[in-house]
């Protein structure tokens, strides 16, 4: 019989795979491929985004004076993300070789390509490389928070908790002292790089 963290594990492992399926199948609706890394959309679907582009000056006309006014409350949020990004990865450096946990690659979790759609503007552009930005430092500093959990507190919580990390799945019974007592330094050896 498979453990409640076997079958959790399981149930992501098909969700993942649907959902690489789903965008394999959006990606030839939509026509086109990713070649070395790039993005590469037919000329006529090229020639369709350009021409469904709105101007600068027409985007700025359309937008609410209130939206225009709250982004210096956006925008200043770069500083202390690209701070919390730098000290992740100092975190990284220093703790993750000491536990021998394997580093957290910037480039799974940070991508930065939605501004060369055609579709978009030059402000639009700054925008989605802002977004991309900051939700994968995000992404990037949960994948970390969770590998050092599952390092150091690998239990799972006594009430539900919306949005977990997939490592939880991995993670002991809340109340389970035997299982944790005996599991805690395997769950710690899956953490290590490869090699």
């Amino acid at each position: 019989m498979a453990s409640s963290g076997e079958r959790i594990r399981r149930l992501l492992d098909e969700l993942y795979a649907d959902f690489d399926r789903e965008l394999a199948e959006r990606r030839d609706a939509l026509r086109y491929r990713i070649d070395r890394g790039r993005v590469r959309f037919e000329a006529e679907v090229l020639a369709r985004h350009r021409a469904a582009r709105i101007s600068l000056g027409a985007f700025l006309r359309q937008t609410r004076p209130m939206v225009v006014l709250t982004a210096p409350f956006i925008y200043m949020l770069i500083l202390p993300f690209a701070f919390l990004d730098l000290c992740v990865a100092l975190y990284q450096a220093v703790c993750f070789p000491v536990y021998g946990i394997a580093r957290v690659r910037r480039r799974d979790y940070i991508a930065i390509d939605r501004q060369h759609l055609a579709y978009l503007n030059a402000l639009q552009k700054l925008n989605c490389v802002y977004c991309g930005y900051c939700n994968g430092v995000i992404a990037l500093v949960r994948e970390v928070a969770a590998r050092t959990e599952k390092y150091w507190c690998p239990i799972k919580h006594a009430r539900a908790v919306k949005d977990l990390h997939p490592h939880h799945a991995d993670f002991f019974d809340y109340g389970d002292a035997e299982g944790y007592a005996g599991g805690a330094d395997r769950l710690r050896d899956t953490l290590r790089p490869p090699g």
